[in-house]
C-alpha cells in the first residue's frame, strides 16, 4: 500500500469520512453563524448549536468531525438544542499536548457542557462518540437524561471487533510508523498515529462501570458491523437501564446510510418514556388471566 493511498483510505474505510447522499444547504462544521470555540482543559474546542429546546449532545466518531453528523443535526435541531462538537484533535479543535485518550476527549465534553451551563442532556454517540458517551455517562451521571449510542466497544480486542478489522488496521499501522520513521511530511503522520493508537489500544471500560450507569441507554449496531454482535450484546445486558436494536440490513455506518431510519429509533427512544417489559412478565399475566 502507497502513503498516498493511505489517507484517502483512512478516511474512507477506517474513520468513516462523510457519507455525503444529500447536498446541505447549511454548511454543517464550517458555520460562522452557529460556530464558536470554548477553552476546554487546554485546548480550544470548536462547536456549533442549533434548534431550541431540550439539549442534545452529538458526538462523531474516529477521525470524523460535525460535518460527519449533518443528517442527525438537521433532523434533531427540529426540535432539540443540538449542540455538536469537533472532538478534541479532530475539525477544528485542538489536540493538546501528550497522548490522546478517550478519557481526556471525555472530559472535553463535559467542560463544554458546563461552559454551556447544561446540566443534563439527551446523549447521541456513534462509534468513538459512543465509547465517549458510555464515559460521560459513567464518570458525569448527572449530565446524561438518556443516550443513545452506535457501535460502541469497550475493549480493542478480538472479543469486541470483528476478526476481518486488524487485517484492514494493522498493514495501515505498519506504513504510518515507517512514514514517521522516514521523517516523510507528505502528511501529519502523528496524528495519524494518535487516532490509530485510539483504535487499536483504547478503550478499556470495564462491565462494572456499565453497571453503575442510571441514564436509560439505546444501544445500537448494524447486523454486519465492525463491532461483534455478542459483544454489542454484552453492553445491552451490563446496562441496568438499555434497549438493543440491532439493525437489520446496516453496517457501522449506518447513521449515514440510513438515516432517516436511524434517526426515527433514536428520536422515539428519546420521546418516549422508559419502559423495560420483559416476556416472564407478560406471559406471567397471560397465564393468570387465563386461569380466572
Amino acid at each position: 500500500m502507497t502513503a498516498s493511498k493511505l489517507p484517502k483510505i483512512l478516511l474512507f474505510l477506517l474513520l468513516a469520512a462523510p457519507l455525503q447522499l444529500l447536498a446541505d444547504a447549511i454548511p454543517y462544521g464550517n458555520n460562522p453563524e452557529a460556530g464558536h470555540y470554548a477553552s476546554v482543559n487546554g485546548i480550544e474546542m470548536y462547536y456549533e448549536t442549533y434548534g431550541s429546546g431540550e439539549p442534545l449532545l452529538l458526538i462523531h466518531g474516529n477521525g470524523q468531525s460535525i460535518v460527519d453528523m449533518h443528517f442527525q443535526v438537521a433532523s434533531f435541531a427540529r426540535k432539540y438544542r443540538v449542540i455538536v462538537a469537533d472532538s478534541r484533535a479532530h475539525g477544528k479543535s485542538g489536540l493538546g499536548s501528550g497522548p490522546l485518550t478517550y478519557m481526556q476527549m471525555m472530559e472535553d465534553y463535559n467542560g463544554l457542557l458546563e461552559q454551556l451551563d447544561v446540566s443534563k442532556a439527551m446523549v447521541l454517540g456513534w462509534s468513538d462518540g459512543g465509547i465517549l458517551s458510555l464515559l460521560l455517562a459513567i464518570h458525569h451521571p448527572d449530565k446524561v437524561k438518556k443516550m443513545a449510542v452506535m457501535g460502541a466497544n469497550l475493549q480493542p480486542g478480538p472479543e469486541a471487533i470483528e476478526a476481518w478489522v486488524p487485517g484492514l488496521l494493522n498493514p495501515m499501522s505498519e506504513t504510518i510508523d515507517a512514514m514517521i520513521a522516514d521523517g516523510d511530511t507528505s502528511e501529519d503522520w502523528q496524528h495519524l498515529r494518535q487516532l490509530f493508537d485510539l483504535l487499536l489500544t483504547q478503550p478499556d471500560i470495564p462491565l462494572a462501570s456499565l453497571q453503575k450507569i442510571t441514564a436509560p441507554v439505546l444501544v445500537v449496531a448494524g447486523d454486519k458491523d465492525i463491532i461483534r454482535a455478542a459483544h454489542t450484546l454484552e453492553i445491552f445486558s451490563n446496562l441496568p437501564k438499555a434497549h438493543l436494536a440491532i439493525l437489520p440490513g446496516q453496517t457501522h455506518w449506518a447513521p449515514a446510510t440510513d438515516p432517516e431510519g436511524f434517526n426515527a429509533l433514536v428520536e422515539k427512544f428519546f420521546a418516549t418514556p422508559y419502559r423495560r417489559p420483559t416476556s416472564f412478565e407478560i406471559l406471567k399475566q397471560e397465564l393468570g388471566g387465563a386461569k380466572e
